[in-house]
């Protein structure tokens, strides 16, 4: 059989968060897209496993009754409603999300494995505008002719598939990210992290607040806890490359040390098993911006190194890239134009717009980690101020609110209690 040719109004490459997003956008806009990913769903992928209240934001849009659905299905769902941060010195300070929670408010995140959720994301994304072809090679991308040219291998055959614009929702290793933007790799912006599964973990909050534990032979990074459904919790380490090159550190080691010897930590894992293996994964975090599409392309979620500089949370920012992608090339298909001007404007000036002053303050808040005498203070004082306390729970979700924790001036009052 020879080459099959297709044509269609968008390629996606990749069907995690990032392209299920974008997909079930362009669903909502009619317009016909075919995705072309590399593995066969259900799949993992390797994750902290915690879904801030943009993902619950971007899923409602798509279709509440999705949210609906993961609200009432709390054997795979876990409901979230707080944050527990653990300073240097071992002082915990629990910040609801909810300051002022009722019995009819719904939780503002979850945590779900993503060997779950990313199949949950899968199956919605049928839609009679959506083809999807799994287990697919992409063998190469060319531009020809004002349009985007697709070569890949499904099932023993050759196909080409051509399109005005091409999505790269294809991780931190993205092919379209590597076609397009060769020269911008932006290495400093990554970190690297580790991810466990374990059972029986004691000691976790009664409102599953995920944990955060801002080791001091780990900043400016952390190991976390993350409760999970069925008695599991999701535990893992993200420290930045450049300092595991610098200290020479065994991430695994350290890890591992950690959960065995650190005097808070290891009597809760004394009767808990590990449960499969460490696996590790590249962190493209957000600490600058970077360029996000160009002539018939555009980039989303890790392909657009869209990770939160702060929370390593990435598939709350996945989700929402991709619903601004499907938006702008609604707007593109509109204007029939695709260039690079026309993108940068409809698509990198509104994710920035959009996400940029809450990721410029995660990555000011991810440098300040890197003193744990300043992270000690202001744990020390919110552990005795109730109204501090209140303070920085609204700060997670009022950005306003949140931009104080990078002014001199916050530690100012703190300090002078003011």
């Amino acid at each position: 059989m020879g080459i099959q040719k297709l044509e269609t109004s968008a390629i996606i490459i990749g069907a995690g968060p990032a392209g299920a997003g974008t997909s079930f956008f362009l669903s909502k806009y009619r317009i016909p897209h075919i995705v072309i990913e590399k593995e066969t769903f259900p799949r993992d992928k390797v994750c902290g496993d915690a879904c801030s209240g943009k993902t619950a934001l971007v899923i409602n849009r798509a279709n509440p009754e999705w949210l609906t659905e993961i609200l009432n299905d709390e054997h795979s769902f876990m409901p979230s409603w707080g944050i527990t941060f653990v300073a240097p010195n071992g002082k915990a300070l629990d910040i609801p999300f909810s300051a002022n929670r009722t019995k009819d408010t719904k939780a503002p995140g979850f945590t779900v494995p993503r060997l779950t959720f990313d199949n949950f994301l899968f199956q919605k994304m049928s839609s009679p505008c959506c083809t999807i072809f799994q287990d697919a090679k992409v063998n190469a991308i060319e531009n020809v002719a004002g349009k985007v040219s697709v070569s890949m291998t499904h099932n023993g055959d050759d196909y080409e598939v051509t399109a005005p614009v091409i999505i790269g929702a294809d991780g931190d290793k993205s092919v379209v990210r590597k076609k397009y933007l060769s020269e911008s790799t932006a290495p400093k912006t990554y970190a690297v992290g580790l991810r466990a599964y374990y059972e029986g973990v004691t000691g976790l909050h009664a409102d599953n607040f995920i944990e955060l534990h801002f080791l001091p032979e780990m900043l400016p990074g952390y190991l976390w806890i993350f409760p999970l459904p069925n008695g599991m919790a999701n535990v893992g380490v993200g420290i930045l490359s450049e300092r595991i090159r610098e200290k020479k550190i065994n991430l695994r080691e350290q890890m591992l040390f950690a959960i065995k010897n650190n005097p808070q930590i290891a009597p809760r894992f004394a009767n808990a098993k590990l449960v499969d293996k460490i696996q590790g994964w590249g962190l493209p975090l957000a600490m600058e911006k970077q360029q996000l599409s160009g002539d018939n392309f555009m980039l989303t979620g890790d392909a657009a190194c869209l990770i939160d500089p702060f929370s390593g949370e990435g598939i709350g920012n996945a989700l929402y890239s991709g619903m601004l992608a499907a938006m702008a090339i609604q707007q593109a298909m509109e204007q029939s134009n695709y260039s690079a001007a026309f993108l940068k404007t409809a698509y990198d000036d509104v994710v920035y717009k959009r996400l940029g002053d809450e990721l410029k303050i995660s990555a000011t808040l991810q440098r300040l980690c890197k003193y744990p005498w300043l992270f000690n203070f202001v744990v020390n004082k919110a552990y005795k101020s109730p109204s501090l306390r209140n303070t920085i729970s609204c700060m997670f979700t009022d950005m306003d609110l949140r931009e104080q924790l990078s002014k001199p001036s916050f530690y100012f009052k703190i300090l002078f209690n003011k």
